[in-house]
């Protein structure tokens, strides 16, 4: 086990803090009582997710260098969340976007590398996973040495694994020390549920909501919803990032739910949440990505004794209240009462 530890006194980065999980990170560490956390993203303050006034906020561009040097100014440990992503629409459609955050990752490195910065986390992605382990949806669930011979996701899946090659030798060579997770699907409140960068909880959330609001009784489902996938509630994910920080975990290792669901589920579980039954309508040359893909999380079992448990019709209760006040104008989510029907 580690003896390292985030103090509360030392200051802290997050870059792309006004993105979801970076807003989700800067609130529960400001509700555990650290003093001293800045916070980075390249949009307007207004367009951040998540922004509290108590925290130190930059708009600042971490694929330039200058701008990663005035954000790692005196840090001590840097959480790198920045990334050009989105759901399997926008990475599908966007290869060349997705890899120029390779620009990130690397002037992140060496201006972490040059402040002496003591950690870093780099927030890597399961779509780093080679395709041919996920092309049945009874998939058997990935282990961190699946990731080689190495096939990941085309663009981002590229970007993602050169990047913790990068993030390791930079440790071998120059004793930064870079702690690297695999992400499988964070879904939650306030994050993106629309405009091409949602992920597949989000936007099935917003199509029933949408089906509700309208009077419609029809969903349009990508593929023929028999793909599978785990999907990882954010308060797990912001456990997780934390606890492999302080971990003596050298290499990439899962962050994810081992709930495996299809698509079809998924939807059937936010029918479940909304009380609707819908008529279901398939898209299948939208883009779906792999067959299956599910986190086998013997390792992080065996190193933190922890893994994320948050169970999905949980997880997709919370996600689905948020999203239906923002569409429906709803003053407080927490006001809402949710009716289950079996």
């Amino acid at each position: 086990m580690s003896n390292y530890k985030l103090e509360k006194n030392d200051p802290v980065l997050i870059t792309g803090a006004g993105g979801f999980i970076g807003g989700h990170l800067v609130s529960d560490l400001l509700g555990r009582g650290f003093t001293r956390v800045r916070a980075v993203d390249r949009k307007p303050l207004k367009d951040w997710y998540q922004h509290f006034p108590e925290v130190e906020s930059l708009v600042l561009d971490v694929s330039l260098l200058d701008d990663c040097r005035k954000a790692t100014k005196d840090m001590v440990n840097v959480f790198n969340l920045a990334a050009d992503m989105g759901g399997m629409g926008f990475i599908e459609n966007n290869k060349a976007l997705c890899m120029l955050s390779v620009l990130t990752s690397t002037h992140m490195l060496m201006a972490a590398r040059d402040a002496d910065v003591k950690r870093l986390f780099y927030s890597s992605s399961a779509c780093v996973y080679a395709a041919g382990k996920q092309t049945d949806a009874n998939v058997t669930a990935l282990k961190e040495a699946d990731a080689y011979p190495a096939m990941p996701e085309d663009g981002y899946g590229w970007e993602k694994l050169f990047s913790e090659r990068m993030a390791h030798h930079f440790m071998e060579d120059f004793g930064i020390q870079s702690r690297v997770a695999r992400y499988h699907n964070v879904y939650g409140p306030w994050g993106t549920y629309d405009g091409g960068r949602e992920k597949a909880p989000a936007a099935i959330c917003r199509k029933v909501i949408q089906a509700q609001l309208s009077g419609s009784n029809e969903i349009e489902i990508w593929g023929d919803g028999e793909q599978t996938r785990s999907f990882m509630y954010i308060d797990d994910c912001v456990q997780g990032t934390k606890a492999i920080l302080e971990s003596e975990i050298l290499y990439p290792i899962n962050l994810g739910s081992s709930e495996l669901v299809s698509i079809n589920q998924l939807v059937s579980t936010v029918e479940t949440i909304s009380g609707v039954k819908l008529k279901r309508k398939y898209k299948l040359d939208a883009p779906k990505g792999v067959r299956g893909r599910n986190s086998d999380n013997t390792l992080i079992v065996s190193e933190l004794n922890w893994e994320p448990s948050v169970k999905l019709i949980d997880g997709m209760a919370k996600t689905y209240a948020w999203i239906y006040d923002q569409m429906a104008g709803s003053a407080n989510s927490k006001q809402r009462n949710l009716t289950f029907v079996s």
